[in-house]
């Protein structure tokens, strides 16, 4: 495989990355009380030794009391959560890679399997996570508020604690997702509406109010999917007028990227055309494009936690698409999550080397 596309330098505002290479943001659980410890750390220093240009943390809940579903996922406020990312930050930048933040609200969730939960019910724009699933109650104007405020106090921790870029969680059915989201958003206030584009209302005002806290200068990513994991061939935007209905808003709000999460990245998102989600999304809005899905392996993520293994297989199609000019960005996850040196191995063509992945690498910090 020729990966030379990969390996080109990118720089955007605040961004400097030696390669076109993220490592994609993955839940792992393994903070416990939010706290992320020395192992986290490592976890993530040894992802920037092997060679990755970006990383993107895990998801990181913001000061809200429901934020998390999970007691072991890391918060990113209060003292003892801030400590452990800023060790996080300087072992990435001493090993020589550039990182940001996943903020993140899960919304309405279901109850985590230990059977914790958070002090307060769950909040969305409706009491509803998907169809026929109720367990939290609507969002107040005073909680959306708070909300926003919350996203920006985060980016801007963010930004104080010396991480190089931030990243608005706005896919996968959580919060801001489910503001998206016909089945979830029935909201009837400005924060509601008949179209995707009137759904924008309450990502926008938390872009505005994160660009705000950080400057104009430091290089903000949203992450957008049009699946549901309740939902997996659903789409927000089921046209290009759609889909540009949806993106420019949050674009003239302030992202300066677009990661734009499919199962597949080689899937087309419109008939008549191969360009994939990433693809469609730099050509509506102009800005910079993060592509990801099953980079690298035969099968996908929520493959692997069903229980099924993926072997390597050929970049052959995702340079193809890169030299094209149809994203800026790859996002990889689970060989980078099994294997810290999957990008050396890629670069110097060892591909006999790399691995497979199993459900069981998820459990473990390697």
């Amino acid at each position: 495989m020729n990966t030379d596309s990969l390996f080109r330098p990118f720089s955007l505002k605040t961004l400097n990355i030696k390669n076109r290479i993220v490592m994609a943001p993955m839940t792992r659980s393994f903070s416990p009380g939010g706290i992320p410890t020395d192992d986290v750390a490592t976890y993530y220093s040894k992802r920037a030794l092997g060679g990755v240009g970006l990383i993107l943390s895990e998801g990181t809940v913001i000061d809200r009391p429901s934020s998390s579903a999970d007691p072991n996922i890391p918060h990113f406020y209060g003292d003892a959560a801030l400590a452990g990312w800023k060790k996080v930050i300087d072992g990435v930048h001493e090993s020589g890679s550039q990182m940001g933040p996943q903020i993140w609200h899960q919304g309405i969730m279901e109850n985590h399997h230990s059977g914790w939960t958070p002090p307060v019910p769950f909040e969305g724009p409706s009491s509803l996570n998907r169809p026929g699933l109720e367990n939290g109650v609507a969002m107040t104007d005073a909680a959306i508020a708070d909300t926003i405020a919350a996203f920006a106090r985060a980016a801007s921790h963010a930004k104080a604690l010396g991480f190089d870029t931030a990243e608005i969680h706005g896919a996968h059915q959580y919060l801001i997702d489910q503001f998206f989201w016909e089945a979830t958003n029935n909201r009837t206030d400005i924060y509601g509406g008949k179209t995707i584009g009137e759904r924008t209302r309450f990502a926008v005002e938390v872009i505005k109010e994160v660009r705000k806290s950080v400057g104009d200068d430091f290089a903000l990513i949203m992450r957008l999917s049009q699946f549901k994991p309740a939902a997996y061939d659903y789409k927000h935007a089921k046209t290009e007028q759609e889909l540009e209905q949806w993106l420019t808003p949050l674009a003239d709000a302030g992202i300066d990227i677009f990661h734009c999460s499919q199962r597949r990245f080689w899937e087309p998102e419109f008939e008549g055309s191969d360009l994939n989600f990433a693809g469609w999304a730099k050509k509506i809005t102009g800005k910079a494009t993060i592509t990801v899905g099953s980079v690298g392996l035969t099968g996908d993520f929520f493959g692997a936690f069903a229980g099924q293994s993926s072997e390597p297989s050929s970049l052959d199609e995702l340079v193809r698409r890169m030299d094209r000019g149809d994203f800026d960005l790859v996002a990889v996850g689970r060989p980078l999550l099994a294997d810290p040196h999957w990008v050396e191995k890629i670069k110097d063509d060892r591909t006999d080397e790399l691995k497979g992945f199993s459900k069981e690498a998820l459990m473990q910090l390697v």
